[in-house]
């Protein structure tokens, strides 16, 4: 097996971009008179399992913060807004952008010729299902609602007006100085008090009800059981003992990423973020199944939920006695439609055979390292060289490339004055990483950086230093294997259960590449007895780090390390090339046409376009667009997708 050096990219080749310029609008169907086979260079979108770090086109809106509690609508609608329209001015300040060669990624390990595929042209090209720790692959395919004597009645969820729920919304979240709210029963039965009471209480978790005269009208009166707290527990005496106390259940979502879905979920379901819980979470730009708990909230009041949200649905309910943590999932499933393909036959054919006996190499993609001309490597490179100014520098200086209007003018103002509240005035989006950076600075000063760095949210400060940690991999990787080939190798290392072990001259025949990790650097790992061994000390020196001394004054910036596999070979790898006329058809049928009896469109077997339609599985921690960057040969990064793509605009 011989691996590949990645050659200099081809303008003239055709590649879809993901993240810019409202991709599903533009229509594609000429591309194929202007494709061009050659170099074996190309295209992909990053997409990467169950990290906590965002799709590309949430890095080009500067890392925000879904969950955090401050966040206003407003945010959210000049966030939606404020999209990059154009994109050959998106591909002009993308030339500031990174490539994968500046992040480590250079090699290859299949030798087939590459081709050119257009990934994500629709996002409903890109399908992601969970898969859990059992290896049951999570799939929408039942609305039903579990029997429950318990469940309050249809009606609960109508009899409250609007008015009526607008008034007790602001009560629950204590947002004016009302102590009770006062509803007026119109139709006066004891049946319809006791639908009011329940609905008040399953919609409004923490606000306890009793009934009132009041000149000879009744009122059903709600107020605060319990404060603040009880809007964070939902109230446990109303819970029966006989369930589960978390109600399970399959999210289908289009188009939003986990951490969007589940605060759109809490608004709908007036309670707080985290009282929901997850294994991983998944990209916007795709269609995605996954299971998601909930604390005491019963799967009638979540079925209710599929009349009025848009791009997501609700399903598969159970009840159970248990959460569901981070990281407990055998991985993901992924169907992935390349299309417009330029391969011929026999290309396609040593591209996924490759795909599936040999694999390809794990690096940490694209997105994981930023999209703009500042990396997230080098703010946590600063971080763990306690050069503090430094990354207060990094995260508000002016920079060139794409970004938001207003984060411009911020670090304008930021430049020109170094006042924190001078620069927040021009900042409309507060809970994004500068904002926060910026309040910080304000509550703390600009002498103690430290604290007001601890504003940000902990998994986005950790995000910058795992960011370096990758960037050492990456690099560290290319070089092993551009020395030793994809052969296991004295003083390479191999797990035997958690524990690494270095591979021994009379051992190395029992090995192969699958078997090789790698540390990502930190205290607690040991590193290879070959070159590439100096090789991540003399990394670390020239970046004024000792690998000998990861611990960190500040405890949360200690690096203990990891180890990684180089190599990934996807399980359950199919693929198939489909003929097609029109690129706004779907190639196949999501778990939601099956529900709703959506029959697959009628191909041709003669179509103008042909596309690859693969599927594969991978483990947690891995990207699927390293995968595919694998069979295409092409470059993964938004520098070279804009330019490609606009080239072919034109």
């Amino acid at each position: 097996m011989e691996t590949v050096e990645m050659n200099s990219l081809s303008l003239k080749r055709p590649r879809s971009e993901d993240d810019v310029a409202n991709a599903d609008e533009i229509k594609r169907q000429k591309i194929s008179e202007k494709s061009k086979t050659g170099n074996d260079s190309g295209q992909s979108v990053e997409t990467v399992t169950d990290q906590p770090d965002k799709s590309l086109l949430e890095d080009t809106k500067n890392e925000i913060i879904p969950n955090e509690e401050s966040e206003e609508q407003e945010d959210e609608e000049l966030e939606d807004s404020d999209e990059d329209g154009d994109p050959e001015s998106f591909a002009d300040m993308m030339k500031h952008g990174l490539t994968e060669s500046d992040v480590g990624i250079t090699k290859f390990v299949s030798s087939h010729k590459g081709f050119s595929g257009i990934l994500k042209e629709r996002y409903s090209d890109f399908v992601v299902h969970e898969i859990g720790k059992d290896g049951r692959v999570s799939h929408l395919d039942d609305f039903s609602v579990p029997v429950d004597d318990e469940d309050p009645s249809e009606e609960t969820f109508t009899v409250l007006s609007d008015e009526d729920k607008q008034r007790l919304e602001e009560l629950q979240l204590l947002k004016n100085k009302e102590t009770s709210v006062a509803i007026e029963v119109i139709e006066d039965t004891k049946e319809k008090r006791t639908v009011i009471h329940q609905a008040v209480k399953s919609l409004f978790p923490g606000l306890e009800t009793k009934t009132e005269d009041r000149d000879g009208k009744k009122y059903i009166i709600a107020y605060h059981a319990a404060g603040k707290k009880a809007l964070a527990n939902p109230r446990k005496h109303s819970w029966p003992k006989s369930r589960g106390s978390y109600c399970h259940f399959v999210l289908y979502k289009e188009n939003k990423d986990t951490m969007d879905a589940i605060n759109v979920l809490s608004k709908f379901l007036r309670v707080k973020p985290n009282i929901f819980s997850y294994m991983g979470t998944k990209d916007k730009r795709a269609i995605t199944v996954q299971e998601i708990a909930v604390l005491r909230i019963t799967a009638q009041r979540l079925a209710h939920l599929n009349k009025c949200l848009m791009n997501f649905k609700l399903g598969n309910f159970s009840y159970k006695n248990h959460p569901l943590k981070l990281g407990e999932l055998q991985g993901n499933h992924f169907t992935v439609v390349l299309r417009n393909i330029t391969g011929t036959d026999d290309q396609i054919e040593q591209a996924m055979h490759s795909l599936r006996e040999i694999g390809f190499i794990n690096y940490y993609g694209m997105q994981r390292f930023g999209t703009t001309a500042v990396p997230t490597y080098q703010i946590g490179r600063a971080i763990l060289q306690n050069n503090w100014n430094e990354v207060m520098d990094l995260i508000l200086k002016p920079r060139p490339g794409a970004e938001k209007g207003y984060l411009v003018k911020c670090r304008e103002e930021w430049a020109k004055t170094k006042d924190p509240a001078a620069a927040l005035k021009k900042l409309p989006v507060k809970r994004c990483v500068e904002g926060q950076l910026l309040r910080g600075l304000l509550k703390y000063g600009m002498k103690n950086i430290i604290s007001a760095f601890g504003i940000i949210p902990r998994n986005n400060r950790l995000m910058y230093i795992h960011s370096y940690q990758s960037y050492v991999w990456n690099n560290m990787v290319s070089k092993r294997i551009e020395e030793y080939g994809l052969r296991a190798v004295p003083g390479d290392l191999t797990l035997k259960g958690a524990t690494a072990v270095h591979i021994e001259e009379g051992d190395v025949d029992n090995y192969t590449i699958h078997d090789v990790v790698m540390p990502l650097p930190g205290f607690d790992v040991i590193y290879p007895k070959h070159k590439i061994g100096e090789a991540y000390k003399e990394m670390l020196v020239a970046d004024n780090l000792d690998i000998n001394n990861m611990r960190h004054k500040i405890r949360d910036y200690s690096l203990s390390g990891a180890y990684r596999k180089i190599i990934i070979r996807p399980q359950n790898v199919n693929w198939e090339v489909v003929a097609y006329d029109d690129p706004r058809i779907p190639l196949f049928t999501t778990d939601l046409d099956k529900l709703e009896g959506k029959p697959l469109p009628v191909l041709p077997t003669d179509g103008k376009f042909r596309a690859l339609k693969m599927e594969f599985s991978l483990p947690p921690s891995t990207y699927a667009t390293m995968a595919i960057r694998e069979v295409l040969k092409m470059d993964t990064s938004i520098k070279n997708q804009t330019q490609l793509n606009t080239t072919w605009l034109r």
